[in-house]
């Protein structure tokens, strides 16, 4: 189906619903129901006509943020304290899927005082009865910087925010405060969010392979991409992931991929919200089926149409994973150990270990000697000390995994590796993983492509 323009269609008039809130102050919340109702019908039509999911998401956010401007201007109008209006989290990065909350914050240069803490009151009481799904924090600027040193995912939060209106200065003392220059500077929020990662994966078994995964949360997902993305924003002051292929953190090739694996995902995550009318991020077994049809595919002689859907997701999420790794691996380098002296150890003539790493003596390892391709495995199951691969090292494997053909599967050298991998009696599940996520595992046992 053809994308369409959004902006071709009749999603809201600003200036109509301001002239009507004027002239019928007491109709408030009716008005914003209609208006709401009608944008979001719009959105869906948009959708089932075949408007991209970054349309979309992006759309909704304009939507939303015209209709919340509005209703900020005619509430506070007559307000005596300084607010600027904030919006953080997803809807600060401007994207809402469909079912998404709509995080927000009223930020205040100093304690409400009676009068203003009833208009707060008033304002976000309007909003729930409006049905829109909204998350809300109200805070003084020293409130925020305190919650923030306390909190990773306030901080994190607030990295995210943008000014939907209000007072621009107030937000600038918000963003400053709250900046690594004054707390979380980019080591210990790196530390800080590993951490999280790892308790998160920990959550799903360490794995993608969930058969009824959480698109957000599962290794993978969306959390994963986002991860990156928060860690570039602390320590390079990035704000979308291309600046990070300007700074020869990413390929060309690695940026697409990382584009094509959100778009999907954002595809998946917008249908789901649509077909269950809510904030719906989980594939469960009913769901699969239905989003199998919706994306278009169809039963064959060897698959099924919801085991060919879930084939393209499991590979999707398995390319953020390997990326995901990849990159915090460069962040560790670049953050963790640029001050650290380089500490080596030998392993043979083909490896060594680099501050905890594994890595490659040399760009041809893999060329001169195909078998280390399994080799490298081998090793860290044998060194549980080695921490990992270093990010160079991982680009390295991906590169040469087209010297495991025919000839490769067949050499009694590769073969007895093989072997030797998988009866060690330790580690042996978590290299099969990391085999997998690096293509390794697929090439050297096609069924598992």
């Amino acid at each position: 189906m053809p994308n369409i323009a959004l902006q071709s269609i009749d999603i809201f008039n600003e200036t109509e619903f301001a002239r009507q809130l004027q002239s019928q102050p007491t109709k408030l919340l009716s008005l914003l129901k209609q208006n709401i109702q009608h944008g979001e019908q719009a959105i869906k039509q948009a959708y089932e006509a075949g408007a991209s999911t970054q349309e979309i998401i992006h759309t909704r956010a304009q939507f939303i943020d015209q209709i919340l401007t509005q209703v900020f201007k005619q509430q506070f109008a007559d307000c005596e304290q300084t607010i600027a209006f904030i919006a953080v989290g997803g809807y600060g990065r401007g994207e809402l899927h469909p079912a998404s909350d709509i995080d927000i914050m009223l930020l205040l240069a100093e304690a409400e005082s009676p009068k203003t803490k009833e208009k707060l009151e008033q304002f976000l009481m309007l909003l729930w009865d409006s049905k829109l799904d909204i998350g809300h924090s109200v805070r003084t600027l020293d409130e925020c910087v305190e919650e923030a040193t306390k909190d990773i995912t306030v901080v994190t939060n607030l990295m995210e925010s943008r000014l939907i209106c209000g007072e621009q200065s107030l937000f600038n003392k918000m963003r400053e405060a709250t900046g690594p220059a004054h707390i979380w500077n980019s080591k210990d929020f790196f530390k800080a969010k590993l951490e999280e990662q790892t308790q998160r994966h920990r959550k799903f078994g360490d794995t993608a392979y969930n058969l009824e995964p959480n698109i957000k949360e599962n290794p993978g997902g969306l959390r994963d991409l986002q991860m990156i993305g928060w860690v570039a924003k602390r320590h390079f002051g990035t704000r979308i992931l291309h600046e990070l292929a300007d700074k020869n953190f990413l390929s060309k090739a690695e940026l697409a991929t990382l584009n094509e694996c959100q778009t999907y995902l954002w595809k998946i995550r917008s249908h789901l919200h649509f077909i269950t009318g809510k904030h719906e991020d989980r594939l469960l077994f009913d769901l699969q089926r239905q989003l199998a049809e919706s994306f278009g595919y169809e039963d064959g002689e060897n698959n099924l149409a919801i085991e060919k859907f879930m084939q393209k997701y499991y590979r999707t999420v398995l390319e953020l994973e390997r990326l995901n790794e990849l990159l915090l691996q460069l962040f560790r380098q670049e953050i963790l150990y640029a001050d650290e002296p380089e500490r080596s150890t030998d392993i043979n003539r083909r490896f060594l270990v680099i501050n905890d790493y594994i890595a490659a003596r040399h760009e041809n390892v893999f060329t001169e000697n195909p078998s280390s391709l399994l080799e490298i495995f081998l090793i860290m199951e044998l060194h549980p000390e080695i921490r990992g691969v270093q990010a160079h090292t991982i680009r390295l494997i991906r590169e040469h995994t087209h010297l495991i053909d025919d000839k490769f599967r067949n050499s009694q050298t590769a073969k007895q590796l093989f072997i030797d991998i998988i009866t060690q009696t330790r580690g042996v599940t978590h290299e099969l993983r990391r085999m997998n996520r690096y293509g390794i595992l697929a090439a050297y046992i096609p069924a598992f492509e």
